[in-house]
């Protein structure tokens, strides 16, 4: 700062003669002047923060003391030393007040320094204070959280389920939210068995401790109830539709928690939603509050890391559920439906993937080959093979075991009361049949049939992606060819990446848990079966002393059993062969006109020996076989084929040719309505009103007194062709057994001829005559109504 100086008039215009100072005079200003700004300097040096209206002040007394010393006039010696001597005192004084000024330039500074460090102190003591309340903000927010899920699992649930009718799909809106209760009481127990509080400089790095060893489990539980939540807002909405249904609802949930207000599932189903976003917020929280000198900052922010990749998996893994629920879904859709969904669009589509389709076979185009989804997506077929035969043979099983249940053979009678061996056996077949097999069959549609139902309805959502993921790489393959890819391009490409990373992750694990089912139910299986040899070995057991050959040893017995077995099997072989030749009997039906020209047909053409009917249906299952429907007619050419196996004829269907198997052949029998008259008998002229008589379940029965006796005849040669008929003579005396065969036709009666042989012969062929008068049932004679 310059102080001005007084202007000078201008008449007075001589030069001052300069001062005559002496050098000592002016060796002690400069020196007093230097001395001055070195304590000044020096003071500078020392403190960091000087007073600035001490700087200010001292430079305006610098420059005044200058501008004195220059303008000061010397008129004599005597003023030189005045002026010396008060220059002096100036510079004495000023000296006092620099240090004055230094003094107190260093207790500002000192106060400025404590001032800071208070300020500093207090700051920190905010930040704990703050990072405290946010660590208790989080463990109490925990607290509150799962003490809400329990009411909604526990209290509101259970009070759900007591409703008359019974809520539908009540058990899927809460479907993994006993998982999110495990983990979050999990991690509330790991922060209580530390015993350490909030307040302790050590809870911190306990808190993220915890959170990191629960991060996977936390994910895992979060990310399927996440996944999950889209199908409780459906539930609820259904809900939501039966007004009157939606107000019990209501008034359940108020009733079950009055403190909480809610008035819907939601309110509660939706708190893991929210809790896994929050958890980064918090931990962040904590982490502003915390210095970077602390212990356990380096862990906190590696749990606020791990929370924020946490939650980026969830949602990634949600998304990908939700692209595996829109794709895995089987429509029904009609013909019309199909067709109303036709539109330019999709017709583009599926032309561009049948023309991708096209080229790969061609080899114009190369097919995209991903060998690890290849080899899933094989090992995932063979698996739905395994799994569809398996079922398959399992209610086979279930229907042969329900068969022979409902044959309750211990019910007949067979007159043998008085014997061990049946009473035995009736007892043990009885037990059997009311409690071991029973038990059995339940246990193995509980273990095993059901199960297996499920893993088959299970198999349909990775089926259809794995047939979607086609689709979609033949769009894939199509656009990548493009340079620049429009918005719909670019979501098909993620569609497909998504797709494709979705059954990479998760295929692998379905096929490892249907694999370990499928083990797991084999072993069920063996498992049943020796339990129900056990219980039989115990119930045999307490019969054995009373069953026949018991005092057998294991060797015989077994050769007994073997044989006895056998015997018994080859017994009922030639009874079940003889009652299908029985049901297997002609039964002569009008035929339909269409039959009759066929059968003219065919007789003309092959003659009447070669006319055969089929006894069943037959469907073609090899080259040149015919389909034939039971009753048709059809003429034998070949009785083999040409490979000459018997089991296959070649007949003609009427213009058709071809294979049939000889099983379901059997010769056609045409009735007569007026045969030939006999050679061997000649009828008394008034006897021809009863020359013939067919035999009808509504015949009355000729009641014979002193009448003359009756006796039946075979009017005509019949040769038999089967089993069940039996060969008679024209003239032949026979005994008439039933008028009609097993079904009640009438057209055919069964008989017993002299020799004791019994069979069927046709009705017509029949006649009865008077042999004399005497009295009903004379020996010797054979009455049709015997």
């Amino acid at each position: 700062m310059e102080v001005p100086r007084r202007p000078q008039p201008s008449s007075f215009s001589l030069a001052l003669p300069k001062p005559a100072l002496s050098s000592r005079g002016a060796a002690e200003k400069v020196t007093k002047k230097d001395l001055m700004t070195d304590k000044v300097q020096d003071k500078m040096d020392q403190t960091p923060k000087t007073d600035q209206l001490g700087e200010e002040t001292l430079s305006l007394e610098e420059e005044s003391n200058v501008s004195v010393v220059v303008e000061a006039p010397a008129e004599s010696s005597e003023l030189d030393d005045t002026d010396t001597l008060t220059t002096g005192t100036k510079l004495s004084s000023q000296d006092s007040f620099s240090e004055e000024s230094s003094i107190s330039e260093e207790r500002l500074a000192e106060e400025a320094k404590r001032k800071s460090e208070e300020d500093e102190k207090a700051a920190k003591e905010r930040a704990a204070q703050r990072q405290l309340l946010a660590i208790e903000e989080l463990v109490m927010s925990e607290r509150n959280y799962l003490r809400l899920l329990q009411v909604s699992t526990v209290t509101i649930r259970s009070n759900l389920q007591k409703l008359q009718p019974p809520l539908a799909n009540l058990d899927s809106m809460f479907l993994y939210i006993e998982d999110v209760i495990n983990v979050s009481s999990r991690l509330l127990s790991l922060l209580d068995q530390k015993k350490v509080q909030p307040g302790d400089p050590h809870y911190l790095e306990t808190l993220c401790d915890s959170f990191l060893s629960l991060s996977s489990d936390i994910e895992a539980a979060y990310k399927e109830y996440l996944a999950n939540y889209n199908h409780v807002t459906v539930v609820e909405n259904s809900y939501k539709q039966k007004e009157a249904l939606w107000n019990e609802i209501v008034r359940v949930i108020k009733t079950s928690a009055p403190e909480v207000n809610a008035t819907s599932l939601s309110f509660f189903l939706v708190m893991p939603v929210q809790r896994i976003a929050r958890y980064p917020l918090l931990l962040q929280t904590i982490q502003k509050h915390t210095e970077k000198s602390h212990p356990a900052y380096a862990l906190l922010e590696q749990t606020a890391n791990t929370s924020i990749a946490l939650n980026c998996r969830i949602n990634e893994y949600k998304r990908f559920r939700e692209v595996a629920d829109k794709y895995k879904k089987t429509e029904t859709l009609t013909i019309k439906d199909k067709i109303n969904r036709l539109n330019t669009h999709s017709i583009a589509k599926k032309t561009a993937r049948i023309s991708q389709h096209f080229k790969h076979e061609a080899g114009i185009a190369p097919k995209l080959v991903d060998e690890e989804f290849d080899a899933l997506e094989g090992f995932f077929y063979v698996l739905e093979h395994g799994i569809l035969e398996l079922l398959e043979n399992v209610e086979m099983y279930l229907h042969h075991l329900q068969g022979f249940l409902a044959c309750k053979t211990e019910e007949f009678d067979f007159d043998l009361d008085g014997e061990k061996a049946p009473i035995c056996y009736k007892e043990i077949t009885t037990a059997l049949r009311q409690w071991i097999l029973p038990t059995f069959e339940k246990r193995l549609r509980t273990l095993i049939h059901k199960p297996l139902c499920a893993l088959r309805d299970l198999l349909v959502g990775p089926r259809n992606l794995i047939r979607k993921r086609l689709d979609k790489l033949l769009d894939y393959e199509v656009i990548c060819e493009k340079s620049n890819l429009s918005y719909e391009e670019q979501a098909v490409v993620n569609t497909y990446r998504t797709m494709n990373t979705l059954l990479l992750n998760e295929l692998p694990q379905f096929n490892g848990l249907a694999l370990q089912m499928i083990w797991s139910m084999l072993g069920t299986f063996s498992c049943l079966h020796k339990d129900l040899a056990s219980d039989m070995e115990q119930l045999f057991q307490s019969f054995a002393q009373q069953l026949p050959h018991s005092s057998l040893n294991p060797k015989a017995f077994w050769e007994w059993a073997e044989s006895a077995v056998l015997e018994g099997a080859r017994r009922l072989e030639t009874l079940c062969q003889s009652v299908q030749e029985t049901l297997n009997a002609p039964v002569d039906q009008p035929l339909s006109p269409s039959s009759q020209r066929r059968l003219k047909q065919l007789m003309d053409k092959h003659g009447s020996g070669k006319i055969y009917q089929v006894v069943g249906a037959v469907v073609g299952s090899r080259d040149l076989d015919l389909n034939l429907n039971k009753g048709e007619l059809v003429a034998i050419i070949s009785e083999c084929d040409t490979r000459g196996d018997k089991r296959r004829w070649l007949v003609d269907a009427g213009g058709r040719r071809g294979y049939a198997p000889s099983s379901k052949l059997i010769r056609y029998h045409q009735p007569t309505d007026d045969p030939p008259p006999s050679p061997h008998l000649v009828l008394p002229v008034n006897m021809t009103g009863i020359r013939r008589h067919s035999y009808t379940p509504e015949a009355r029965p000729l009641t014979v007194m002193s009448q003359p006796c009756f006796q039946v005849f075979a009017a005509y040669d019949f040769n038999a062709r089967g089993n069940h008929e039996v060969s008679v003579r024209a003239g032949e005396p026979v005994r008439v057994l039933e008028p009609h065969d097993k079904r009640g036709n009438p057209e055919w009666s069964l008989v017993e001829v002299r020799g004791g042989q019994r069979g069927y012969v046709p009705s017509n062929y029949l006649t009865f005559m008077a042999v004399g008068p005497g009295p009903p049932g004379a020996p010797g004679a054979f009455s049709a109504f015997s």
